[in-house]
């Protein structure tokens, strides 16, 4: 087809065997191959000129398109596989939308500015239900009851820290015990987190700590509402700045070290994108190197 394409375009064999970097003999074999194939003649040779016949004329505008056509469909999977041109949509929780995943993607930016990260930031517990939809490519979030359909790579493991209000009665405790959270507010977030905590303590300590006074759906609010003196929450080290940046304080907090695992969930049996594929190794290689405080 693209020597046939040639040669219509040039109306000259010579020409068209340079244009394809091929012999004329290697070019005549390849219009014969095609008049062969499609059981009539495309193009009529004499010693002085050629002639495309009717059936010639005919395909000429149709072979030209879909070649134009295949180049373009090639040169766009060249784009996406050499990661000049794509798309990468990544679920995370509130939280980490607004700590972590902006860093990360800045990063990002610097080694592939061709490549656009769209960020939905949501409820913890809608992160597994956008990958599952397909609405996005992977999802970052904490360890959640196994779901069948995502697989799930893992990022990190954190401990807990205390979040208090500055003039708090245990700011000038180094370090704290659940039990000293006992005695004070509690503000959880809601679904799977307080549940994920109690289940983690022994019966005495759970009786003792964690009734939360109040439960609302992102950190973010939660942090605001120690900020106004309603109570103490816990959070990541990785929202350290967020917490800073409310003028709170963090403590580690111990007996027991409670943690939390992260994942990059993505849909199971599913291949990823190059662009995506590339990025859940780039995040997984920036969190290894340590996040920023």
């Amino acid at each position: 087809m693209r020597a046939f394409v040639a040669v219509a375009k040039t109306g000259n064999f010579t020409l068209a065997a340079q244009y394809m970097h091929v012999t004329q003999s290697a070019l005549s074999g390849l219009i014969k191959e095609l008049e062969q194939t499609l059981g009539a003649r495309v193009i009529d040779r004499s010693t002085r000129r050629i002639a495309l016949t009717e059936m010639g004329k005919e395909l000429y505008p149709l072979f030209s398109q879909m070649i134009d056509d295949l180049d373009r469909a090639l040169a766009n999977v060249a784009d996406h596989t050499q990661l000049r041109k794509g798309i990468v949509r990544v679920a995370a929780p509130q939280l980490m939308a607004c700590t972590l995943l902006p860093q990360a993607i800045a990063a990002w930016r610097v080694r592939h500015p061709e490549i656009k990260v769209s960020l939905a930031d949501s409820g913890v517990e809608q992160v597994g239900a956008r990958v599952l939809s397909g609405e996005v490519d992977c999802g970052i979030g904490p360890e959640r009851d196994d779901t069948p359909e995502l697989e799930a790579r893992p990022l990190l493991e954190m401990p807990f820290e205390a979040v208090l209000p500055p003039g708090h009665p245990l700011e000038s405790r180094g370090q704290l015990t659940w039990n000293d959270l006992a005695g004070y507010p509690f503000i959880s977030l809601r679904g799977q987190f307080t549940e994920r905590l109690l289940a983690d303590m022994d019966g005495s300590l759970r009786e003792a700590t964690l009734k939360p006074e109040h439960e609302v759906t992102f950190m973010t609010t939660a942090l605001a509402m120690v900020a106004a003196g309603l109570g103490v929450t816990i959070c990541m080290p990785y929202a350290s700045a967020l917490v800073r940046r409310h003028g709170l304080l963090t403590r580690p907090l111990a007996e027991p070290v409670l943690t939390r695992r992260f994942f990059i969930y993505t849909r199971g049996q599913r291949s990823l994108s190059p662009a995506a594929e590339a990025f859940v190794a780039f995040f997984l290689d920036y969190v290894g190197k340590g996040l920023p405080r």
